[in-house]
């Protein structure tokens, strides 16, 4: 199978596009042609992969001609950005568009008659779950992931300074908007918290092991579960989250609830600080559910089969394995 991969919003090493979704079509014997904005982000395209450069957040005639160009040839095309509906080729394959925003149920259903949908119930969210993490520490938390309003970078920044007269320093580590910038290296400078912008996500998830909490504080009008905390009970952390992780906190039982509030935030990791027996407890629990419903390799092989049947075509020609190093 020829699968065409395409976004112009995310960065191309992003975990959920190339470490697990294609990654696992390539382990499966499968081509993949990758479009995605490799020269802005400084990204060298991985082996195995054919690769179509276009501009991050191009305009629709860009982008159109870069999936023309990506697609062809193609059995199955895979979008990861809504705009790229708008710019499909006139002539394609089946299209898939695998849904990371907040989309209205009628957004949902004009879509699903142009294409196939990936959400939570088709494909799991997953992370890669390390086998015996370290157990949480009290020096430091940790937030992985794109840094914005939305993603409560305000709040973050305001929890970094109340934390560091307790000795918890603060590591963000992931890319910003424009507007966090100015925010995120002034809050470093005065040596509130350290960020690291971009880490590619293997070395990320190790970053974020051993310490106190994974943070995720998302503004609400944000309402999906933030994928970023799996990736805390992959690595063995309890999880402060505001509402939209509540769900899940609650059933893997490794975390704490509170509003988008700064104090709220800080009394619960001050809580955590304090209680090394909580923190461990609620670290094992949530490793257990990740690994038991959340490992992607679990998940890899029948997202690998619903894609050959989205395109119509026969299982890979070699038997599927997802390699174990992907895991870091």
């Amino acid at each position: 199978m020829r699968v065409c991969v395409a976004t112009v919003v995310h960065h191309p090493e992003d975990a959920r596009i190339m470490h697990r979704q294609i990654r696992a079509l390539l382990d499966a014997g499968h081509e993949v042609t990758y479009v995605a904005p490799f020269t802005q982000h400084n990204v060298t395209p991985a082996a195995g992969l054919a690769a179509v450069d276009v501009a991050r957040d191009a305009g629709h005639g860009r982008a159109r001609t870069a999936l023309r160009r990506g697609a062809r040839g193609a059995d199955l095309l895979i979008v990861h950005d809504r705009r790229l509906l708008r710019a499909l080729p006139y002539r394609r394959q089946p299209v898939v568009w695998d849904v990371r925003e907040d989309v209205s149920e009628a957004r949902l259903a004009r879509a699903a008659r142009r294409c196939h949908l990936i959400t939570p119930e088709v494909v799991p969210e997953a992370t890669f779950v390390s086998t015996d993490p370290p157990p949480p520490g009290d020096t430091r938390v940790v937030h992985l992931g794109r840094l914005s309003a939305a993603t409560g970078v305000g709040e973050l920044i305001g929890l970094a300074r109340r934390l560091a007269p307790h000795g918890v320093r603060m590591d963000l580590i992931g890319p910003a908007d424009r507007e966090a910038r100015p925010l995120l290296r002034d809050a470093q400078r005065a040596g509130l918290l350290d960020w690291f912008g971009h880490v590619p996500n293997r070395h990320a998830l190790r970053m974020a092991e051993g310490a106190l909490a994974g943070l995720s504080l998302a503004d609400p009008a944000v309402t999906r579960v933030p994928t970023k905390i799996l990736d805390y009970l992959g690595r063995g952390l309890p999880v402060v989250t505001t509402p939209q992780g509540a769900a899940l906190v609650d059933r893997a039982g490794c975390g704490v609830v509170v509003p988008l509030d700064v104090e709220a935030a800080l009394d619960a990791v001050l809580d955590l600080k304090e209680s090394p027996g909580l923190r461990r407890s609620l670290a094992a629990r949530g490793h257990a559910h990740a690994r038991a419903h959340h490992h992607w390799p679990d998940h890899a092989p029948a997202f690998v089969a619903r894609m050959e049947g989205w395109a119509g075509v026969a299982a890979g020609a070699r038997s599927f394995a997802v390699q174990s190093r992907s895991m870091g």
